[in-house]
């Protein structure tokens, strides 16, 4: 399949990458937990060997692995997936709600997340869930009429 919707392609492709440093932080290990900013407590989880931090890290990895399927199947490159039109919809506004947080860190203030962490993440998640947005209206007609881009 040739891919109609470079939007969507490079949103898939952000979203797999996210979901691969998730599943890169369980064999990383605490070091890697504090790295990518999910606080000193989910680092010393997974120094103590607890599980919570695996199953956490595997659940949002699994969620944009999920995402970036459906980016691409909107884009044409991989079998149309169910309610496609509203999957893009509904991924969009995931990203771009927790990606405006960036006008507000406070609402995700949390005292083991730096605001850095916050104001890099918000910027990141922002840029992805526009990627998307423009994408899902690009391909919006066609979405609707049950064709890939």
């Amino acid at each position: 399949m040739k891919a109609s919707n470079p939007w969507l392609v490079a949103g898939g492709w952000m979203s797999l990458a996210a979901s691969v440093l998730h599943i890169a932080c369980i064999f990383g290990g605490a070091d890697w937990y504090r790295f990518f900013g999910a606080g000193e407590r989910m680092a010393r989880m997974a120094e103590a060997g607890r599980w919570g931090p695996a199953v956490i890290a595997t659940a949002i990895a699994a969620m944009l692995g999920l995402a970036a399927a459906y980016a691409l199947s909107g884009a044409g490159l991989i079998a149309r997936l169910p309610l496609l039109r509203a999957g893009l919809m509904t991924i969009s506004a995931i990203y771009l709600a927790r990606g405006l947080v960036v006008l507000r860190p406070s609402a995700l203030a949390r005292p083991d997340l730096s605001p850095a962490f916050l104001l890099w993440s918000s910027l990141i998640v922002l840029v992805i869930g526009l990627v998307y947005a423009i994408g899902t209206w690009q391909a919006w007609d066609t979405l609707s009429q049950g064709k890939s881009t």
